[in-house]
Order: C-alpha cells, then structure tokens, then sequence
C-alpha cells in the first residue's frame, strides 16, 4: 500500500514558522524549593543514589543523567555512559534544556546547555521498587531544532493511572543530526543521527534502572508528538531499537508524512550548513565543527535548517514508512492519532488574516490542474474566514490522512488504536492566540490533557480536567495492556486494515464513542493521489 511521498518541506517549512511545537519553558514550579514537610525519596540506581520529592501527590527525581556530557571532544560523538557518583545526588531541580536551534519557544533562553542528557522520573506516591508497574517514556516535539523534555511534566498520568513517566532531553538541531560522512565515519553506525542515538540511550537507561523506580523494563512504552512521533518512527524502524520498548504512542507525527532524508541529501544539508558556521577546508571540517560555538552553530542553522535523523546507515537502514510497510520494523501495539484542526496552528502563525482572493491564488497554485477540485471541496462559504478552509485543505492534506494511511500499516500487522482529539474549546499554545480566530484542535492541543503542560494559552476549566483524566487513563491502559481497555468508559475498538472505513476513537468532551467516518470527514480518498498541500 504504497502512498505518494510526502514533500517533507511542508511540514518542516511549517515547523519552522512554528518553532514552538510544543516548545514549552521549564515549569517554574520545579525551579524552586520543594514544599517544606515533603518527603524525600531514595532509589539506587548503577551510577548512584538520587534523593527526589514529593510533589503533588507524586514523586519525582529531576535532573537524572542518562549519559555523559556530549561536550568538547564529545560532541558530534554517540552518547557514552553516565559517570558515577559518591554520596546522594540531589534531583529536585531540572536540568537545563539541550541548545536551541530555533529561536521561540523558552521563555528563559539562557536556560540551555550542550551538557543536556538528562531526564526526570514520576511515579505514583505509593511506588516502591519491585512494583512492576507500566513505563512511558516521552519524546518531546519540536521541529528536532528546539524543545525539551521538562515541559512535560508527569505527576497527574503517573499518579493517576498508576505508572512511571521518564521524560528527556535530546541533542537538537545539527548537534543531534548532521549527516556528514567525515562524521559518521567515527562511529559503528557510521551515522550522524546522534539525537535518535540519545533516545536509544534513554531507553537502555531506563532498561537498566527503571525497576529501582517501581517500574517494569519488560512494559516501556515510547510516546512522542510531533517530531517526537517521527522519532517513534524511527525507534519503530531501527534494528538496535529492538527489545527497547514494548508498546508505541505516535501523536500527530505520522511516519508516512515526515520522511526521513536519504544519505545523499542529509550530507548535502550538512556540508552547506558547515560551510555558513565556517567549516569549509575538508581537512579540518571536524576539528572545526567541534570547536565552533554554539551560537555560530545556532546562526548557521537559521539558513540551514535539521531534517531530522537520516536514513540509509547502520541506526536506520530505511525509511521508517518503508520499513513498516515491508513488514521489517520493530512490531509492538501502537496508539495513533491526530487532532482534528492540526494545521490551524500553522496557518494562524503564518497568515491568519488571509483573504478569499489570497486562498483561491494559493490553491490553484499550490495544486495546479487539481486547484479547482481542492476549491470545489473546500469553498471559503463552508467555513467562514478562509483561514479556516485552508486550515482544513492543509489539516486533511497532511495530518488527518496521512495518521489513517500509517494507522492501517499498522494495524495489518500489530494491535492498532486510532483517535482524533476533538475538544471544540481547547486552548492553544501560550503565546500563539491569534485574537478573533478560532484555534482549537490545532498541532500540540492534546498536550495539556495528558501531560502538567503549563505551554497553554489558559488553564483547562473543570470540565476539561475530568475529560483529560479520561484520556490519561487510555493511554496508561495501552501502557500497562498493550490495548485502551478502561472499565466504565467507551469501547475503543482496534483500527482496521483493510480498505473500508476503519474505527477511529473520536475523544470530545460531549461524548467519547468510537466510528467509522474519519476518512470521509477529511476527504482521503481524494487527496490519496494528490500533493499535501500548498506551503503556508
């Protein structure tokens, strides 16, 4: 069931103008001391004893290094093992979030640092070692150029529905993926992807660790949204992933949609970025790039922008979609889904005030021969402001169909659980409100309902808080389960894979029920043989 081969400059063009994807500060609340007359945890883990706290009815352990600082020699390296230590090591602070290759999303900037692999662990207050409970291990969005792991906090879903949450930092940007050969050459895998080798590290910590937190290392589960679901894609693809995890969560990052660059053009995007940080005269080209700064690293990638980790090496051999539908992939249950408006958010950022004339010019030049069709599908007079039609042209174009077609390679293989968020008043991210426009259902609006994700425009009111409980417990029921089996809560019934409709779980406040009419509400049998979409 081969598709057409998505364009991956929509997406990372959007990506970019969006920056944030769901880059989010630090939450302030672990900045501080923790609450006088909290407890203070102990586990032992092989580098040493970490002391964490008790916060909000959980427990956490901050600040964790999962590998050594990829630092002057070390850096453009694969990960190497974490140092020990003597005594107990504090973790009730987070670390600082890896380098920045994009210039939004933290509100403290300063707040960043190449010394970065680091990652924070929650767990129900009643956890002890020995506990066996099921793990989730998150990967955070962010285009692969900017983001961090402490925006995400786990407290509520680990308390809630009984389980581990172990949230990371990454390398980003040309730190974690540059695909020269001068480069990969150094190593085994003879690869530049350094950022999917951080993942693996994280998980084989958490393999080796996580049973000292109560958790179990034979169900880790690996999640991710947006750029962090494209890196499940790529854990899902990776041969030396194997054995890492057990059961997958891909969230509005389906793999058919961000393709990975071959090695031909991952080392053209690599040479022209060296060459804007300085970098030219091949015989010290390495030498360079690891003595640059990391401000002239950040500068050169504003014109040279990642793609993200490159297949065609030793870490990843293919194409993750590739893999996947040849049936050669790491085969685990997955959990797939989208929200139902992604591409508001990118349209809001980069033309919310477009106009009907603007819409119909871009369209036609967009689409060429099929421009009157998308328009006879999409008129301005069916939504209103025509920010809102080419929200939904871009949203069915690349999100909302490309998560149906990777969900039935999926599920013609592996148990497979498909959803749309649909909460008709969610909030946006922090920030990014456009005022008049209505940007609910938009990239990243899911966060807040599984995660302590403070990145939103405005609190979640009380209803919106019990929705999301329900949601938690999905995801904690695939985590523990390997399938979202909730007693007192609406069936969710496996995708399918034929070519019928398939049952997608529609999430909405008003009514959680699963149906078959996804495909038809955004129109994929048309735009199965046409373009994603015009860039915005």
């Amino acid at each position: 069931m081969r598709r057409p081969r998505t364009a991956r400059s929509l997406l990372g063009a959007a990506c970019a103008l969006a920056a944030l994807l769901t880059a989010a500060p630090p939450a302030s609340a672990t900045k501080a001391a923790p609450p006088s007359g909290t407890a203070h945890p102990q586990v032992n883990v092989a580098q040493g004893v970490l002391r964490g706290q008790e916060h909000d009815g959980a427990q956490e352990f901050l600040g964790v290094p999962y590998a050594a600082p990829p630092v002057g020699d070390a850096r453009l390296r694969p990960p190497q093992e974490p140092g020990r230590w003597t005594g107990v090591r504090e973790a009730g602070r987070q670390a600082p979030a890896c380098l920045q290759f994009s210039p939004h999303g933290l509100r403290d900037p300063q707040d960043v640092s190449e010394d970065c692999l680091y990652l924070d662990v929650y767990r129900p207050r009643t956890a002890r070692a020995g506990a066996r409970l099921p793990v989730i291990v998150w990967l955070h969005g962010g285009a692969f150029s900017q983001g961090t792991g402490t925006q995400f906090v786990g407290r509520t879903m680990a308390d809630l529905t009984g389980t581990v949450v172990v949230s990371i930092n990454y390398r980003l940007g040309q730190l974690g993926y540059l695909g020269l050969p001068e480069i990969a050459g150094q190593n085994a895998q003879r690869s530049g992807s350094f950022g999917l080798m951080d993942q693996m590290a994280a998980l084989r910590w958490t393999r080796e660790n996580i049973a000292a937190f109560g958790g179990n290392p034979g169900n880790v589960t690996v999640a991710g949204q947006s750029a962090g679901s494209a890196s499940v894609c790529a854990l899902l693809a990776a041969p030396s992933a194997a054995g890492l995890f057990h059961r997958a969560v891909l969230q509005s990052g389906p793999c058919t949609l961000i393709r990975t660059p071959d090695g031909a053009r991952a080392e053209a995007q690599a040479r022209a970025f060296a060459a804007h940080a300085g970098c030219r005269e091949p015989g010290t080209l390495v030498e360079c790039l690891r003595a640059a700064s990391g401000t002239v690293l950040v500068e050169a990638a504003r014109t040279v922008p990642t793609s993200g980790p490159a297949s065609g090496d030793g870490l990843l051999p293919v194409d993750p979609a590739e893999a996947i539908e040849s049936g050669h992939w790491n085969k685990v249950p997955v959990l797939i889904g989208s929200n139902r408006s992604e591409a508001r958010f990118f349209v809001a950022l980069t033309q919310p005030y477009l106009t009907q004339e603007q819409y119909t010019a871009q369209v036609l030049a967009g689409y060429g021969a099929a421009g009157p069709q998308v328009l006879a599908r999409y008129p301005v007079s069916a939504y209103g402001p025509p920010y809102l039609a080419l929200s939904a042209v871009m949203t069915d174009a690349t999100f909302a169909c490309q998560t149906q077609w990777t969900a039935q390679l999926f599920a013609g293989q592996v148990p497979t659980y498909v959803y749309e968020f649909d909460d008709p008043d969610s909030p946006t991210l922090a920030g990014a409100q456009v005022p008049g426009l209505d940007e609910s259902n938009a990239h990243s609006a899911e966060l807040a309902y599984l995660y302590d994700f403070t990145m939103t425009e405005r609190p979640l009111t009380a209803g919106q808080v019990a929705f999301a409980a329900r949601m938690k417990r999905y995801w904690g029921a695939f985590a523990r389960y390997g399938a979202p089996v909730v007693p007192g809560q609406p069936v969710w019934p496996a995708g399918g894979s034929g070519a019928g409709p398939a049952q997608v779980l529609a999430l909405n406040p008003a009514a959680i029920r699963a149906g078959t009419s996804f495909g038809a509400d955004h129109q994929c049998a048309f735009w199965r043989t046409r373009p994603p979409g015009p860039p915005v």
